[in-house]
Formats: structure tokens, C-alpha cells, sequence
């Protein structure tokens, strides 16, 4: 091949990545190619390369698409908690889940615990690695999730709305037990997880043990009928009583003070 017909080659190749919305294997075919070259590498092995380029980006623009659809709070993973601080919170039982399996199984998990001992964190954690499996994920506090299902009651879109939270693989709800609930309110929270019961995966954590949840869930019969359909075959990991962030605020200041 003429030297003088690389560039127009080139150009067509460009087109083509164009046409394909292949935008990883136009950007880097070039540098491939004489990575190739000077490798002496074969045709097929050049070919693989840019294809696994292509592949690779769109494996990462999928996670982060997932991740924002998510609307975390924040990104955090489980490799950030530091289990040395929480030695009675099973790192491997988290790691395990982290694998994805009881999402296929539609298992609930619950994280209880006082208010600044890893719930939103190893929550949160647990999100990303669904995420990373290209599972559909939505986060959500208790109280958000309850006032926007009372809004769509209030325009006529309340269906709508729970078709909407049915679609999702994982919906993972914070703060359940920070805010007492009216009955609607808890009528709306219970008709989300019943609808999820042995079809799809609740991550959801709480400040108070199952047997205080009648302070924020006045009507009896439905709080039980809530934390039965929450706990059946749920994986319930207890986060403790000393907080996480103090310990690690402490950490900090003693550090920065040494």
C-alpha cells in the first residue's frame, strides 16, 4: 500500500467507527496499529486489541451510567470501610454479598445499628457493586422514597410511580426508623417491599431493632406485616452501637495532633 493513501484510509476508518458509534476503536486504531507493527504482531491480534478497547469502555460507561442512575449519595466501597474498626461486622459475609448472588435470589438485606456505625456506608458499598455488575439500582432515604409516592397520589400518577420502583434490581432505602411515619406513609413503604417480596432485591438499613419499630410505625398490624415481609430469607447484619465516624474523627484529630 501507497504511503500517500494512509491518510485518506484513515479517514475512512474514522468514518466508519463513526457509523458504528464504535468511538474507542477510532481513537485508538492508530496507536494499535503501531503497537502491531512494531510487535510484529498478527492481523487477528490487532484486531482483538481494539475491539477489547472497545469493549473495555463500554463495560466502564455502562458502571457509571448504572452509578448515576443510582443517585448515591456518595460513591463508597466496601475496600473504604475499615473493618479493623468494626471487627464484630463479618467482612466476608459482606464481601460474599458484594458478589451479587442474592440478588438473583431476591434477598433482602438489613443493616441495623446506632446512627454512625457503617450502615449507609456498607449500604452504599453493596450499590456499587451491583452497579458494577450492570444490575439497575436506586437508593433512596425512607422519607424520600414515602414523599414521592405521595406526590404521585396527589397527581394521579401513583401506579405510574410504583411501576417505576418495580423495574429496578436493587432498591436499597436509608434511614427506615430516623422519622416517624404516617399510616399512609408506611402503607406506601410496606406496598413497595410486598411488591419486591421473592422477586426482587430491598437493601435497607435502620437505627432501631424490630421491636421498637411501632414508635415510628404506630399501626401494629401493618408494622408486623412489614417486618415480615422484610426479614423473610433477608440476610440481617447488626452494625453495633459505637459509632464508626466518631472513632474515626477521633483517629483523625489524634493524628493530625501527634
Amino acid at each position: 500500500m501507497k504511503t500517500a493513501s494512509i491518510p485518506v484510509q484513515q479517514e475512512v476508518i474514522q468514518q466508519y467507527c463513526k457509523q458504528l458509534r464504535a468511538p474507542t476503536m477510532a481513537a485508538q486504531f492508530r496507536r494499535l496499529a503501531e503497537t502491531a507493527a512494531s510487535q510484529q504482531q498478527s492481523h487477528l491480534d490487532y484486531l482483538e486489541a481494539l475491539l477489547s478497547a472497545e469493549m473495555e469502555e463500554r463495560e466502564q460507561n455502562a458502571i457509571q451510567r448504572r452509578l448515576k442512575e443510582a443517585h448515591l449519595p456518595k460513591v463508597k466501597t466496601l475496600d473504604e470501610f475499615q473493618f479493623s474498626a468494626a471487627p464484630h461486622i463479618p467482612a466476608s459475609k459482606l464481601k460474599e454479598l458484594a458478589g451479587g448472588g442474592y440478588i438473583d435470589r431476591a434477598e433482602p438485606v438489613l443493616f441495623i445499628g446506632d446512627s454512625g456505625t457503617g450502615k449507609t456506608h456498607l449500604l452504599t458499598a453493596l450499590c456499587v457493586a451491583a452497579c458494577r455488575q450492570k444490575r439497575r439500582v436506586r437508593f433512596t432515604t425512607a422519607t424520600g422514597l414515602i414523599n414521592e409516592l405521595v406526590e404521585a397520589q396527589h397527581q394521579h400518577v401513583f401506579g405510574r410511580a410504583l411501576k417505576r420502583w418495580s423495574r429496578y434490581d436493587v432498591i436499597a432505602i436509608d434511614e427506615v426508623g430516623y422519622v416517624p411515619m404516617a399510616e399512609v406513609g408506611a402503607e406506601y413503604l410496606f406496598q413497595v417491599i410486598a411488591d419486591r417480596a421473592e422477586k426482587a432485591t430491598v437493601i435497607l438499613t435502620t437505627n432501631l431493632p424490630f421491636s421498637e419499630w411501632t414508635k415510628v410505625i404506630p399501626n401494629t398490624r401493618l408494622c408486623k406485616a412489614l417486618i415480615d415481609r422484610i426479614t423473610d430469607q433477608a440476610h440481617i447484619i447488626e452494625t453495633g452501637q459505637d459509632s464508626y465516624r466518631f472513632k474515626r474523627t477521633t483517629q483523625k484529630r489524634q493524628t493530625s495532633a501527634g
